[in-house]
């Protein structure tokens, strides 16, 4: 699948290597601001697009709503659930946090849709874009990020043999990205020995835009609302954690074992539920790269660091990647500059750096605290969770940052163009 106006043997501003969610999106923040583009990913869009692929919904922050909306790709999504409440509660406790949006505006705190309507949208805007080249699927077998100083873009050499030259090369190639592996980027990585089952389940009564988070022993426990089927069949997607080897056997169980084991950990609140469609399970890892760039290269998304699931954030921190390095790269391009230059690239890393070092190290620290059932750790975060809940400033604090709305923000997630 091929679309630009770009021919191969120029310079394109930016290559992107992975056609993802991530990658996708930057290529269009980038191309709708001016910037030529050409994206390399491994994927056949058809095969992407497939029912089967991918089951997974992202929750999408108000900020990162209104960056994809600034872009040009929020008009494009079809479906899309407003997530007005947040309630966290551990077990069976009677202590709970829960984030009420009317406490802090009118707006809600963000949106849950599909990946695959995320994944629609974006073949819908790409449309759009003269100055977007995607070339799927196909791969990359070789990057020559050329030497310092020597004034030459990159060259990418396809696995069909061709060459594309860019000024920049982002990496956008998830976890086990060979972009980064071929830069001699280091990580520091783990495997949580848990797995995240995920499904869609029908229910009788509506979830009124309330996403829950329930901490059991095994891991989290995400009931997060969905848009309503086409008959108006009432849906949310499950997130369930459980440990690697008993998920395995909770995924080979047959239809009536599997729903009978949802259930027991469902409960009531939603009337009568069961699975509807497939089911998947994906294994729950950690990784932070050493550094986010190099010559002529920035790594975007899970390239980047990939997190646990357990705040759904991880969309949100390569949307918040792609809004710091779309300011970056565009405003360096129209003062004339290389845009694979040290100091642009560096400007980015300073601002990603520390957001997510910190997002990762607490999300690593809310699994690690919440995914067992000591009874001294039970205590402290029940209390934990009853006294944010009584606190008000602390707790609207919490809520803004749910809503991607701390800290020094690029202007993409401010909803304004670069």
């Amino acid at each position: 699948m091929t679309q630009s106006s770009t021919a191969q043997n120029d310079p394109v501003d930016v290559a992107i290597i992975g056609g993802g969610l991530a990658g996708l999106t930057q290529a269009i923040a980038l191309a709708s601001h001016g910037i030529s583009v050409t994206v390399i990913d491994r994927e056949d869009p058809a095969r992407a697009l497939a029912a089967g692929f991918d089951g997974r919904v992202s929750a999408i922050a108000l900020a990162s709503q209104r960056m994809l909306a600034a872009i040009g790709l929020w008009n494009h999504v079809a479906a899309a659930q407003p997530m007005w409440d947040i309630r966290v509660s551990d077990g069976d406790s009677l202590l709970f946090l829960h984030y009420d949006h009317s406490a802090i505006g009118d707006q809600p705190f963000g949106y849950l849709v599909e990946n695959r309507v995320m994944r629609q949208a974006q073949q819908a805007a790409i449309a759009g874009l003269p100055r977007l080249r995607l070339q799927a699927p196909m791969t990359a077998a070789r990057i020559d990020h050329g030497e310092p100083g020597a004034g030459r873009p990159a060259e990418i050499e396809l696995a069909d043999g061709s060459l594309i030259r860019a000024w920049l090369v982002i990496g956008a190639d998830g976890r086990q990205s060979a972009v980064r592996a071929g830069a001699g980027i280091r990580t520091t990585e783990w495997r949580y020995n848990q797995t995240g089952i995920v499904c869609t389940v029908a229910h009788d009564l509506d979830h009124e835009g309330v996403a829950q988070e329930r901490f059991l022993p095994a891991g989290p426990f995400a009931i997060l609302p969905m848009t309503d089927a086409a008959d108006g069949t009432h849906r949310s997607s499950l997130v369930w954690t459980e440990p690697t080897a008993r998920a395995a056997a909770i995924m080979a169980l047959d239809d009536a074992a599997f729903e009978a084991e949802m259930r027991h950990r469902f409960g009531d609140g939603y009337g009568e539920a069961h699975v509807t469609g497939p089911r998947w399970s994906y294994p729950l890892t950690f990784l932070h790269a050493e550094r986010y760039v190099g010559h002529r290269l920035a790594l975007v998304g899970d390239a980047a660091h990939g997190i646990h699931p357990i705040a759904g954030q991880g969309l949100n921190l390569g949307l918040r990647d792609i809004a710091a390095l779309t300011e970056a790269v565009v405003e360096a391009h129209r003062l004339g500059l290389d845009i694979g230059r040290e100091d642009v690239l560096e400007r980015y890393a300073r601002w990603r750096r520390v957001d997510a070092f910190v997002l990762s190290a607490v999300t690593d620290g809310l699994t690690r605290l919440f995914s067992n059932d000591i009874a001294p750790l039970r205590l402290a975060r029940d209390l934990g969770l009853g006294i944010i809940e009584r606190l008000p400033p602390v707790k609207k604090f919490f809520m803004r940052h749910a809503m991607g709305e701390v800290g020094v923000l690029p202007r993409l997630l401010r909803g304004e163009r670069v």
